[in-house]
């Protein structure tokens, strides 16, 4: 691959970081850090979404302005990231100056050549959503049945959007791209949506909202969520409606795949993909919608009170590092379904998997290597063995489940490779064989099993960029390198470690030493 670019849903900053939140930022670094390992050029971009009557309103309330608020407010999901080791190339803002110039240009380019129009309307607006709902949208007490409260009904004349005019065009592209959205029970969904589809507010009248961007031509209007929030893709990357893009657009688009919550598939795979045919501009190459995380098998609501974030989880185990979380969270749903989080289903899923599973392997294996070898490699011990040939297997397996942004198959492999290994080294028995003096195959046997947990360090290390590294130092190896270059012999021969450089990789989480070193 010669170039790789993804990008995560921007969140309306409303709120503090929640570890919803969480999971898409988390599995969308998982998969660029992947990437990574099979090309040299990536992209990543994430941020906030700051426009809106929501932000209007609750600054106003707050007795601050909105851009104090929204600077406030985004920089909490900053240090929510960085301390969930997020590696993102930009965090793109709505209230960059760059993107609300970008943003003005393209509405007028829409405008003028018509798929924009001005319109008298009256209709249900959540503004939860930020959207207008129709009333077979409602739910039976004429709710909005994602909020759960009644819409409102406004009546202005606003800018619409030409949505039904691409409409057919959005069909066809679907029916004949099956790898357009995934997971691929989601397309059926979106055609069905497609059926009733109408034109949509691009704009509010300024004296209902006048937190957003002003319409350049018309600046008693202000500009709608859809144009403003969905081009940060484009916007981010220097696009540019005379044709004179920047560097990284002319780079990176099409976008490899939007990373985004199955509740606003609808405006990713239907919205934006119109606003980019209107613009005639090529379309991504995919839409991939996850689901949502569960909080001990309830839905999150902030009037259940069951809201938690990502650092409340971190505290509570006292967490230095993000590996453990971000292992959990990218394994708990599968793909594109539901997930769920609880404090007892986390710490027996990390403790089995990395501490016993993947640390405790590697840490008996060393303190044989240091007890019958002295810690030395030698060249006559690598091996070519079943083992061996599963590690191949399992890169085939990983790369298969990220090509669909499985990112649960694709760790759920690692994890049945470090599964095989500790059946190999307990099938082999490398103590028994020291025992009878067989020093030839005991050598063969730990040579395998860490030259099995290099590779797996390097696999691992899109999930746990701590964990892999404490094992790559342990072993001496670069996991910097890419999936391709994996293969048997990766340690090198000579002195590879003493007793006193053995370190556990991971503490078992009810450990009274666990991550307070």
């Amino acid at each position: 691959m010669e170039r790789f670019y993804l990008t995560t849903a921007i969140d309306y900053v409303n709120g503090a970081p929640h570890i919803g939140h969480a999971y898409e930022k988390i599995i969308t670094d998982i998969i660029h850090r992947h990437y990574k390992q099979r090309c040299d050029n990536t992209f990543f971009l994430t941020g906030t979404d700051e426009h809106g009557i929501k932000i209007q309103k609750t600054a106003k309330e707050n007795g601050t302005t909105p851009k104090e608020m929204c600077d406030k407010n985004s920089s909490y999901f900053k240090e929510a990231w960085q301390l969930l080791d997020i590696d993102y190339d930009r965090f793109i803002r709505t209230t960059d100056e760059d993107h609300k110039k970008i943003v003005q240009g393209i509405f007028e380019k829409l405008l003028k050549q018509g798929d924009i129009y001005k319109h008298s309307y009256k209709g249900l607006y959540c503004s939860g959503c930020e959207c207008f709902l129709n009333a077979k949208d409602l739910d039976e007490n004429g709710n909005c049945p994602i909020h759960g409260k009644k819409p409102d009904e406004i009546s202005e004349e606003n800018y619409f959007f030409k949505l039904s005019k691409y409409k057919d065009a959005i069909i066809k592209h679907i029916k004949e791209n099956p790898d357009f959205i995934k997971p691929a029970f989601r397309a059926n969904e979106v055609i069905n949506q497609l059926q009733d589809i109408e034109d949509i507010s691009v704009s509010r009248s300024i004296t209902n909202v006048n937190w957003g961007i002003p319409v350049l031509s018309d600046p008693e209007q202000i500009i709608y969520v859809w144009i403003d929030a969905l081009s940060n893709y484009i916007t981010a990357l220097g696009y540019n409606v005379d044709g004179n893009h920047g560097e990284l657009f002319k780079k990176f688009w099409p976008v490899d795949v939007h990373v985004i919550g199955k509740d606003i598939l609808k405006f990713h795979s239907i919205y934006w993909i119109a606003i980019l045919m209107a613009l005639n501009v090529e379309l991504p190459k995919s839409i991939y919608a996850h689901g949502w995380i569960m909080i001990n098998k309830d839905k999150m609501s902030k009037s259940i009170g069951n809201v938690i974030s990502p650092k409340s989880v971190m505290d509570a185990f006292e967490l230095k590092e993000a590996d453990a979380l971000r292992y959990f969270m990218a394994i708990t749903a599968q793909n594109g379904r539901d997930g769920n989080y609880s404090d007892e289903e986390f710490k027996e899923k990390v403790n089995a998997d990395l501490a016993n599973n993947f640390g405790n392997l590697l840490n008996r294996t060393l303190n044989m290597s240091v007890k019958y070898f002295d810690g030395t490699i030698l060249n006559e011990h690598i091996n070519e063995s079943e083992l061996s040939n599963k590690v191949q297997e399992t890169i085939k397996k990983v790369k298969s489940a990220f090509d669909e942004y499985d990112v649960a198959s694709a760790g759920n492999s690692i994890i049945e490779l470090a599964d095989c290994a500790n059946k190999y080294i307990n099938d082999n028995a490398p103590w028994t064989l020291a025992k009878e003096g067989d020093m030839e195959k005991c050598g063969k046997v730990l040579y395998t099993i860490l030259d099995t947990m290099a590779a797996l360090s390097i696999l691992i290390k899109p999930f746990c960029p701590n964990i892999a590294q404490k094992v790559a130092e342990q072993l001496k190896i670069n996991t910097d390198l890419k999936l391709d270059e994996i293969k048997t012999g990766l340690l090198k021969e000579g002195k590879l470690i003493s007793k006193e450089e053995i370190k556990p990789v991971f503490l078992r989480l009810d450990s009274e030493f666990a991550d307070k070193k």
